[in-house]
């Protein structure tokens, strides 16, 4: 039995025993660099409530969440306020996970907790790549003098697995020197999503591959529940028509995230709605039984 060391309120929508499960779904409550508008550590809760509202079924990938062997194994407690001891928590419990022989998928939570989750994955698929979706570069060295924060997750994930293996896509928010850098160094696609990612699903076919996807990378208008928002977005029909392509392409899924949901800063709740919808089409396109399997 997987289990993370604490666990309060609902699951997410389906989810089933965690001794049999091929994925393990798990809350990350962390926001403890969050450098406009805090709240993130209340994502994965309003993830799994908002999760409710959907269907098992997914029309658009003619798929069930019936179909996929998960378990939601709750939130992971996490020493409050220490940053380095929570980043090492949290690859501690992916790292289990992985041994396990099941594929880790978390919910933010800052974007720094992808750092750790990437670590723990790299260890284990020496070849990973990652795919990044985001709004935000989050590639500076430093923010406000601190290494560890969610402004700096890809710059130390790039320096960890090797820049060329990280892959990131529809950037619209970042410094100079970040462009540069990412001009430079890595697989870089800003303002697009979809066209640039389906020429890389195809390169990247078979081989491990870990996803991350920012709400932000979504216009405020679709995900205002975020604590750096950034206009100029994406729409979700633009996010989940990515997604799909991206599960159909053969890439072999080996651990994902989505992150930074705030919900304090959505009372309409849509934010939390999208990032389960989310959550369920990654589910069903990358692990659900094959039709003629069922």
């Amino acid at each position: 039995m997987i289990t993370p060391d604490a666990y309060a309120g609902s699951r997410f929508l389906a989810a089933g025993p965690c001794d049999a499960a091929r994925v393990v779904l798990f809350g990350v409550p962390m926001d403890f660099t969050a450098s406009f508008r805090p709240g993130s550590r209340f994502g994965p809760q309003a993830i799994r409530q908002a999760s409710v509202v959907l269907e098992t079924y997914s029309p658009a990938l003619d798929g069930d969440l019936m179909d996929v062997t998960f378990c939601d194994a709750g939130d992971l407690a996490l020493p409050f306020g220490n940053v380095p001891q929570a980043v090492q928590a949290i690859e501690s419990y992916a790292d289990g996970v992985h041994r396990a022989g099941r594929i880790p998928f978390a919910l933010g939570g800052e974007h720094l907790i992808s750092l750790p989750l990437v670590r723990a994955a790299h260890r284990r698929f020496p070849d990973l790549a990652v795919i990044h979706i985001d709004a935000h570069a989050d590639l500076r060295t430093d923010y406000e003098g601190e290494v560890l924060s969610h402004a700096t997750p890809f710059r130390l994930i790039a320096e960890h697995i090797g820049p060329r293996n990280v892959y990131s896509f529809a950037i619209r928010s970042g410094t100079a020197e970040e462009f540069r850098y990412a001009r430079k160094a890595l697989n870089f696609f800003p303002f697009a999503l979809e066209a640039p990612l389906k020429e890389v699903a195809d390169a990247l076919r078979g081989r491990p591959v870990y996803v991350s996807i920012d709400i932000d990378v979504l216009d405020p208008a679709f995900a205002p529940g975020t604590g750096t928002p950034e206009p100029e977005g994406l729409s979700p029909q633009e996010l989940f028509s990515a997604v799909r392509r991206l599960a159909a392409s053969g890439v072999t899924l080996v651990g994902a995230d989505v992150v930074e949901v705030a919900p304090a800063y959505d009372p309409s709740g849509r934010t939390a709605v999208v990032a389960a919808k989310l959550v369920r089409e990654l589910l069903i396109g990358f692990f659900a039984a094959p039709r003629a399997a069922r």
